[in-house]
């Protein structure tokens, strides 16, 4: 289980997150969602580590983020992070990145090479596998950032808008039929942010409206329709709750256009 305990973070005298309280349960997908600059990537690195709150905490499993040397040791066993922007060693190979990741975690050489062999295939970079990473275009760096957190094989994972970053059709289409099969998974906990409702319909078992530093809404994607009383599609809903005006400022743009 992750549990987030009246967290609260901001840079400079600006707040970014205040007081949020959240729990995603073991076997669970949950999305974040909301408007750009609202929180959510500060949210992921928090419970990712990386970050520390001003006030609250992370608990992993029961056990505290960064309460103790062998509470965080035990974490970071157990949990893989995606970044928005994640560093890559740009003079290793995709294959040589894939397995030390793998090997980072524990993974045994013999599972692990063939895991690492089906996530190039997975990806389409059979022929880049083996090339430096930095010959690599922005859409095939992420593709290995993102083959990178599933090699790990942990059992939380911690993605921070894992469908950007120029990925093709392809892996598009790849990486959310991968997810919806862990979302099957009893033994499989993925915390992940998104902007795209068109890839969380369906996906997700709840999802977290992140606005002005605030979980405005924590809930299925029916449960949401209900909230806002709209029956359309997912889109439809979350403008109800994050952007109400968005129709009216698109008629007022272009109201003069025909003139």
């Amino acid at each position: 289980m992750i549990k987030l305990v009246n967290v609260t973070h901001h840079y400079g005298i600006r707040p970014s997150l205040k007081n949020i309280n959240l729990e995603v349960s073991p076997g669970e997908l949950v999305c974040v969602m909301g408007p750009n600059g609202m929180g959510k990537t500060t949210m992921l690195g928090i419970v990712a580590g990386v970050l520390y709150p001003l006030r609250g905490y992370v608990e992993i499993n029961g056990k505290r983020r960064r309460g103790s040397m062998e509470e965080e040791n035990e974490i970071r066993k157990i949990v893989a992070y995606l970044p928005d922007h994640p560093w890559l060693p740009l003079g290793t190979t995709g294959r040589e990145f894939l397995l030390m990741v793998g090997r980072f975690y524990g993974i045994e050489d013999d599972r692990l090479m063939d895991h690492v062999d089906r996530l190039l295939a997975l990806f389409n970079m059979e022929e880049k596998g083996d090339s430096p990473i930095e010959s690599y275009s922005n859409g095939q760096k992420k593709k290995i950032a993102v083959a990178g957190a599933l090699a790990t094989e942990a059992p939380i994972l911690i993605l921070d808008e894992p469908f950007s970053g120029g990925l093709d059709p392809s892996a598009l289409l790849a990486l959310k039929r991968v997810l919806e099969r862990l979302a099957e998974r009893e033994d499989i906990t993925v915390l992940m942010a998104t902007p795209v409702p068109e890839l969380v319909e369906g996906l997700a078992n709840r999802i977290a409206i992140l606005k002005n530093g605030e979980i405005i809404a924590y809930d299925t994607s029916e449960g949401l329709r209900d909230i806002t009383r709209c029956s359309g599609p997912l889109e439809q809903v979350l403008e109800k709750l994050m952007h109400e005006k968005t129709l009216e400022n698109v008629d007022h743009y272009i109201k003069d256009w025909n003139k």
